[in-house]
């Protein structure tokens, strides 16, 4: 069956405090950031389309427009693979302001274009050298690969290249742990390292022209300094400063359990209520592994607290952690912020243990009584973990808080327009901040989207990789 409880808002205790109405201020509106940046990207696409066309006079016979548009897409390809580094470099002002969801999603779509481009470049580089030196394809390839300078670490980049697109492909992910889709996703690094060097030896746009190999020298050497710093120097310097370890694991649920985090310093994180962290608990089976998790309460003087549900080997593992246990923690990550937000009322609407970073969120966010409402959608009774929790929260803040229980066999789909628009009156002048598996996703976005809700209200952060 389907249970709504607290179908108006819970009165306020006596002296109870609420946060301000109005939306927070930012130094850029939202949305400001993802699209400079996407225009700084397309900039340095069309930069290095120039590079080529200054650096060719003309295209004549069949043979020189097969080579050009081997070297128009070799170009782009070796342009990609430091951006597409730099996207999940972890860059602060890009986790903060874009977001890492929005990150790995242009990361994804990026590598796709990727791996289109360098396998239209070796195609057309192979067939117009064919075809200028009226030469066979295969011994052409042979050729190419055994006696051109740095040919043969290229074509293992190439090999490493299409092996990562093959385990990230949807199908393949799904039958892996994160943990192996992630350390195979590794070998990308070395893939744009193998590749780099064929690019400046062989390639016509930089063998003579030293602005253009100084250029390309700085964007891969600045990538790889800057990842250096935000992926290793960061996350040592944060650990030797905090010293995290594990103050206890509470049970929350059938499969769920809060882990506390204790350790120095915990404000100079300046974590914000919604962010996750990437953890890494020092224990056998768990240490070579850094695993998202968001804070399911607002950073507290003396401690953090993750949210862990049973979804594979390595969550299952995290509830046997003893006390004591070192953790090391990169971030906090992600703009699934009160600064998304942009009108005066606001809905979070959470799925499953997609309630951590949304119960956070609700106890901060910025509202006035009746502004501010929750919805958490649940299969059982006893997947309604912080129910309690959440309960006295909506009774010191005046806000609505709506529990939708049952399985959707029994009472159907409960996220669609009609149910939303009774139970969140006004709903389309909402911002959505929207969080649960990705299946439940895709079907709130449809729902809130039927319901009138802008797209650009609708905050949403994912679970998948």
């Amino acid at each position: 069956m389907t249970t709504v409880v607290d179908d108006r808002p819970a009165p306020r205790r006596p002296g109870a405090r609420h946060r301000d109405s109005g939306p927070p201020t930012a130094a850029l509106p939202p949305g400001a950031l993802p699209a400079a940046i996407l225009v700084l990207i397309w900039g340095g696409a069309a930069a290095v389309l120039a590079l080529w066309w200054v650096g060719t006079p003309s295209v004549a016979g069949v043979a020189a427009w097969f080579t050009g548009a081997g070297r128009i897409t070799g170009l782009l390809a070796g342009y990609a693979a430091p951006v597409l580094v730099l996207l999940m470099a972890r860059l602060p002002f890009l986790e903060r302001g874009v977001g890492a969801d929005r990150l790995a999603r242009w990361h994804a779509m990026g590598g796709r274009y990727m791996v289109s481009l360098v396998l239209a470049h070796v195609v057309l580089i192979i067939w117009g050298y064919a075809l200028t030196d009226a030469s066979g394809v295969a011994g052409e390839t042979a050729e190419i690969v055994f006696d051109y300078p740095e040919m043969l670490k290229a074509t293992i980049a190439t090999v490493l290249l299409l092996g990562v697109a093959g385990v990230s492909a949807r199908a393949a992910r799904r039958r892996m742990r994160y943990e192996t889709w992630y350390y195979l996703h590794l070998a990308t690094y070395l893939a744009v390292a193998l590749g780099f060097g064929h690019q400046l030896a062989n390639g016509a746009d930089f063998v003579s022209r030293l602005p253009a190999r100084a250029a390309w020298y700085g964007l891969y050497l600045g990538t790889a300094a800057l990842l250096g710093w935000y992926r290793l120097a960061v996350p040592f310097l944060a650990d030797r400063r905090h010293r995290l370890q594990v103050a206890e694991i509470r049970p929350e649920g059938p499969g769920t359990v809060s882990v506390y985090l204790t350790g120095r310093h915990l404000e100079r994180m300046k974590a914000e209520p919604g962010q996750f962290f990437r953890l890494q608990f020092l224990a056998p089976g768990l240490r070579w592994a850094a695993n998202p998790y968001s804070l399911s309460a607002p950073v507290h003087p003396h401690y953090l607290r993750f949210t862990v549900k049973d979804l594979g080997g390595h969550s299952a593992a995290v509830a046997r952690l003893r006390p004591g246990t070192r953790v090391r923690a990169e971030g906090p990550y992600g703009a699934f912020t009160a600064a998304c937000r942009r009108s005066r009322k606001v809905l979070l609407l959470a799925a499953g243990v997609g309630i951590t970073p949304l119960r956070a969120l609700f106890e901060t966010l910025p509202a006035a009584p009746g502004d501010l409402t929750l919805v958490h959608r649940v299969g059982r009774p006893e997947d309604l973990i912080f129910r309690a929790e959440l309960e006295d929260i909506a009774a010191a803040r005046g806000a609505r808080l709506h529990f939708l229980v049952g399985p959707r066999r029994e009472v159907g789909e409960p996220l669609n327009a009609h149910t939303l628009n009774h139970l969140v009156p006004d709903l389309a002048r909402h911002d959505v901040f929207l969080c649960g598996p990705e299946a439940m996703t895709v079907t709130a976005v449809s729902a809130l989207r039927a319901a009138g809700v802008s797209r650009r209200r609708i905050h949403h952060e994912s679970f998948t990789f």
